[in-house]
């Protein structure tokens, strides 16, 4: 590709509106225009054309901005669900739109990463990269060592047709345990809990990559420095 030519994708996920994959979806959705057109899939933009999203004019690429944020037990991972009492976006006030990387669901809390930059969030996602996350899990009941041994040696969940990743499990008191994942299964942790016999009475997620929760308080959030950006950019 010429030297300053860029696919309308690539410009949609630098520009921090979503992923380039989702990029293509919202091209194909008409919700995208291209000097006042209906732009199409796979176009390729000179540099000095007029882009919109819903009405919005978009000016590329910009600076990374990544967020740490404490999601509250109770809160929505979404930007707009009509049926969600609480979402994300409620407590995010920013002056650069992001948006997440990675999902958590209304039941559990813990760290959520936002970005405007959707080539990283690209990058995080990637299952085949085993990225990983971890969580503080509170059950109902004493956690045995067989228990433990089960979750960590990998388990099939019939209910998804699916056997999880070996994971690393360290019992931290009776009924509390921290589980390192590196793979986010629809409600992983606590199907797998259920299957040894143990009920989640709370989830918390405290680390994502090599980014941890901190000292952050429900519903706070973080600013990333550049050299923390730059480590999430270089893991594998």
């Amino acid at each position: 590709m010429d030297s300053g030519k860029i696919r309308l994708n690539k410009f949609l996920a630098e520009s921090g509106i979503c992923s380039r994959r989702e990029a293509d979806r919202l091209i194909e959705e008409g919700k995208v225009s291209v000097d006042g057109r209906i732009a199409k899939v796979g176009e390729v933009l000179t540099g000095s054309e007029k882009v919109e999203y819903e009405g919005r004019v978009l000016k590329g690429k910009t600076s990374t901005v990544v967020l740490a944020f404490y999601k509250p037990k109770g809160v929505t991972t979404s930007e707009k669900d009509d049926h969600a009492k609480k979402l994300i976006s409620d407590y995010i006030d920013y002056p650069v739109r992001v948006t997440y990387a990675g999902r958590l669901d209304k039941d559990s809390e813990g760290l959520i990463l936002l970005t405007n930059d959707g080539g990283l969030i690209d990058h995080m996602m990637r299952g085949i990269n085993g990225h990983e996350k971890e969580y503080l899990v509170t059950c109902d009941k004493e956690i045995t060592e067989e228990m433990r041994e089960k979750l960590s040696a990998g388990m099939y969940i019939p209910e998804l047709k699916v056997k999880t990743r070996p994971c690393r499990v360290v019992i931290r008191g009776r009924n509390v345990m921290s589980i390192t994942l590196t793979q986010g299964l629809n409600r992983q942790i606590r199907r797998m809990c259920f299957h040894v016999g143990l009920n989640v009475k709370k989830l918390k997620r405290v680390r994502v990559m090599n980014i941890t929760l901190g000292n952050l308080k429900p519903g706070e959030y973080r600013e990333l420095s550049q050299e923390e950006i730059k480590s999430l950019w270089q893991m594998k």
